[in-house]
């Protein structure tokens, strides 16, 4: 194997590891989403005291301002996931790409 196929199948192994960081990162995001919608939703009901959680406090505050606050987060997680899908995208194209190069080295051996 020449040492442009190796430097090949290197890159490819670190944009591999990467896209397995950046889907972990989604996961996460995702899950933390569903938590969100979830209160939302709690909040919905007919709920008469709201209470936040301060480091270790629980503190009695107003629905309103968590509720703005949770859609303040719900819009942020989903832009971070959007952004993390088109990273993923481009991560999932380039392997592609690296792959198909290293077949053809391959197959021209």
């Amino acid at each position: 194997m020449d040492k442009n196929t190796e430097q090949k199948i290197s890159e490819l192994q670190m944009i591999e590891q990467n896209l397995q960081q950046l889907m972990v990162q989604k996961q996460n995001s995702q899950m933390y989403l569903v938590e969100v919608e979830n209160a939302l939703e709690e909040l919905k009901k007919n709920v008469k005291e709201v209470y936040k959680i301060v480091g270790q406090v629980m503190i009695n505050t107003e629905k309103n301002e968590v509720e703005k606050d949770l859609n303040s987060k719900k819009e942020m997680l989903n832009l971070k996931i959007s952004k993390v899908e088109k990273q993923e995208e481009k991560f999932r194209e380039s392997i592609q790409e690296i792959q198909k190069e290293i077949l053809e080295k391959m197959n021209k051996r």
